[in-house]
């Protein structure tokens, strides 16, 4: 994949680009696996990782790397639409997913998870448990060989790294946030609030899954300014707290089959928004209700959990915040986009608005 120096225009429309990210994928486990197993020292642990990279990282929708590659196309001028530079985009979004994949490895292990993606989580393998720690690190690890090897001779490549290194961080502030906040031996739900809940989307979730992805594509362009990415910032973690609204109302009302995954987060004491909807509209007697059944892995209080929720009309409450935000967010692309392009925002916008998984 290294020194391609085709310089000829392709076609903008994108076509075929989830067939070449997943040529892209193959390529890269490739790379860096090929070059460990002929190292005799630690041929072992680079099969393990094979096998590990390709548990873990290709089977996910993709959105967050393939939006690397969308955002480029919006937003490069027509000499940056090349091949090569194509490819770039799409090393980058795979970096991206690898990035996702290091989180969800670790939270699944946090949050004692059954299922990811429609399958055991990893550290559910037989011979694998607390060994998924490493594991994880291994994968954030290869973001870091992949950007250096593909992308060190390029003007952006700083501000690259800069950004990895930021957003990791965030998100594991973000998490932090979550654990504390909902620790399964210390149930207390006044610190389920809204703004806990709106902090902890917006750190733990929202600046690695959208805004992210397009500020790669803006430093791959030259879009370097702070008012640009400060616009893109302020529509981009809406966008992902709206994202996430989604996440936990498709976590307690989605199909497991459809969604990839067994929700939990009842089971969890997570501080989703659900219970936080609910305990701003619930009577003393139902508060009673969440606080004796909220937080336990029981099904007969999982189910409890959930006629309260039908009692509250929760449904109809998030069918209302998703019309409204959506408009909201509408509007907030028309107010802030500035030079960037608006077609591109309400493009993702379109694709997560009613989202089934």
């Amino acid at each position: 994949m290294n020194g391609s120096n085709k310089k000829a225009r392709i076609e903008t429309s994108g076509d075929g680009d989830a067939a070449k990210f997943e040529e892209v994928y193959h390529t890269l486990v490739n790379e860096i696996i090929t070059e460990d197993e002929a190292n005799p020292e630690i041929a072992d642990a680079a099969k393990r990782f094979r096998k590990m990279l390709d548990y873990n990282v290709p089977h996910g929708k993709r959105n967050r790397g393939l939006t690397v590659i969308n955002a480029f196309r919006h937003l490069a001028q027509p000499d940056q639409l090349t091949d090569d530079n194509v490819l770039k985009a799409m090393v980058m979004g795979w970096c991206v997913e690898w990035l996702q994949a290091y989180f969800l490895i670790a939270d699944d292990i946090m949050d004692q998870s059954k299922t990811r993606r429609g399958q055991p989580c990893w550290f559910r393998q037989p011979d694998i448990g607390m060994d998924a720690i490493n594991d994880s690190f291994y994968v954030e690890a290869c973001i870091y060989k992949f950007l250096k090897r593909h992308i060190r001779g390029e003007p952006y490549y700083a501000d690259v790294l800069e950004l990895f290194h930021e957003t990791t961080y965030q998100t594991v502030v973000g998490q932090s946030l979550d654990l504390i906040t909902s620790p399964e031996s210390n149930r207390d739900l006044n610190r389920f609030t809204q703004q806990r809940y709106d902090a902890i989307v917006k750190w733990k979730t929202a600046f690695y899954s959208f805004y992210l992805p397009v500020a790669l594509a803006m430093y791959m362009v030259g879009i370097e300014n702070e008012e640009s990415h400060r616009n893109a910032k302020t529509i981009l973690l809406t966008m992902g707290h709206f994202f996430q609204v989604q996440d936990d109302y498709l976590d307690c009302y989605g199909d497991p089959s459809v969604i990839g995954k067994i929700g939990t987060d009842i089971e969890e004491n997570k501080c989703g928004w659900l219970v936080v909807q609910a305990l701003q509209r619930v009577t003393p007697q139902q508060r009673l209700i969440i606080e004796e059944n909220y937080g336990f892995d029981d099904a007969s209080k999982v189910s409890k959990i959930k006629e309260l929720y039908r009692e509250l009309d929760i449904t109809s409450v998030y069918k209302a915040y998703e019309e409204k935000s959506y408009q909201d967010l509408m509007q907030l692309i028309e107010n802030h986009s500035g030079s960037l392009p608006k077609e591109m925002f309400v493009a993702y916008a379109k694709r997560i608005y009613k989202r089934q998984k």
